[in-house]
């Protein structure tokens, strides 16, 4: 029986919808990716970064100091802790990272201003990131013109000086901030990538029957697969950290042996996701799919893009949970800071947190795979 040519093509059609319909993965990829594109870059990306943590170390408050305070405080760019702290618990905050400024007083401040001699206002950036502080900063233009206006102090318009001191990039150089943030970026990418499709190649190239007959465990089998992959991201760790340092003269000013120490949980982590997504898929296609789906929020949310600071709490903390998170915080903080152990110890805990769960999740879906 001959059919039309609007009958074959519309049998086709159906075909593909329902292939469309059996590959729920694809689907979902096609619908879930825009959707996640639109909430990322719609409510969660803010190059404009408000309300940042700032400390200050003044001697002794007066209406002078807290006028400036205030008046720093209605740009919307300062958030002054509570508690008002010494040089050296400024320094430690900052090389935490738990304080974007810190603001300071000298001690002869309110005289000097009472004499009209214009007394300096300093003002510390962490300029690791110089898209954070770059608007807040440009905000203190104005700041001696408006913060005293009207009381009396001096009668120059500029009763006194601000210095702005960007500590860590003094040049607000960009390589500084990015080169570092693509190995984990890079990393990321690759090491999840290429394990995702460990357990799916063995199914679908027939040799997971060889593995059946074998004593090996799901353990053992999943730190197989994932050795030679830690060698392997070294290999790229390296070519990046030469490449830093010769061809964009990132300064590291901490320990190359700590940034290799821990390295190793990170990259870890990143292999156990992908082991995680090699047993969830049905094939090496689905596997890839999920390294993407991954991948896309790490990148954004985890502060390499764009400001940490300028998302709303639901995606930072969404991008805590993220190992890339703690990982930029890491690297930066030990080559552009001199950070030690102690001080990103809190941000190591969190990947080997991520690190043990996406590895038992993959021993528990190992077993009904093997079956």
């Amino acid at each position: 029986m001959k059919t039309s040519v609007w009958g074959r093509l519309g049998a086709m059609i159906a075909k593909e919808f329902i292939q469309m319909r059996r590959d729920r993965m694809t689907f979902a990829m096609m619908i879930g990716i825009p959707l996640i594109q639109l909430m990322l870059f719609g409510y969660a990306i803010n190059n404009d970064p408000k309300d940042l943590p700032s400390a200050v170390v003044v001697h002794t408050q007066s209406e002078a100091t807290r006028s400036i305070l205030s008046t720093m405080s209605h740009t919307g760019y300062f958030s002054f802790l509570p508690e008002l702290i010494s040089q050296k618990e400024a320094d430690t905050l900052m090389k935490d990272g738990r304080v974007q400024f810190v603001i300071q007083f000298p001690s002869d401040f309110e005289r000097k201003l009472q004499r009209g001699e214009r007394p300096a206002l300093l003002v510390e950036a962490d300029a690791t990131d110089p898209v954070t502080t770059g608007n807040a900063l440009a905000a203190l233009a104005n700041l001696p013109k408006l913060a005293l206006k009207g009381q009396g102090f001096a009668l120059s318009p500029d009763p006194f000086e601000v210095r702005l001191h960007r500590r860590y990039n003094p040049e607000a150089i960009s390589q500084y901030n990015i080169v570092p943030g693509l190995m984990g970026v890079i990393l990321t990418m690759t090491m999840v990538l290429v394990t995702a499709v460990a357990i799916t190649r063995e199914r679908e190239r027939g040799t997971m029957e060889y593995l059946l007959v074998t004593p090996i465990r799901p353990l053992e089998v999943m730190v197989g697969k994932i050795v030679p992959y830690i060698l392997l991201g070294y290999i790229q760790v390296l070519l990046i950290l030469i490449a830093a340092a010769y061809l964009f003269h990132v300064p590291m000013r901490g320990s190359v042996s700590l940034v290799l120490l821990l390295i190793l949980p990170f990259i870890a982590a990143n292999l156990g996701l992908g082991i995680t997504f090699s047993t969830m898929a049905k094939n090496q296609l689905q596997a890839m799919q999920m390294s993407f789906f991954f991948f896309l929020p790490s990148i954004m949310l985890s502060g390499f893009m764009f400001p940490f600071r300028g998302m709303p709490d639901w995606a930072q903390a969404i991008g805590e949970v993220l190992p890339l998170t703690h990982f930029l915080r890491i690297i930066r903080g030990i080559l552009l800071k001199d950070a030690q152990m102690l001080d990103v110890l809190p941000e190591l805990w969190p990947i080997l947190a991520f690190l043990v769960g996406s590895l038992l999740i993959a021993a528990i879906r190992y077993k009904p795979t093997l079956e």
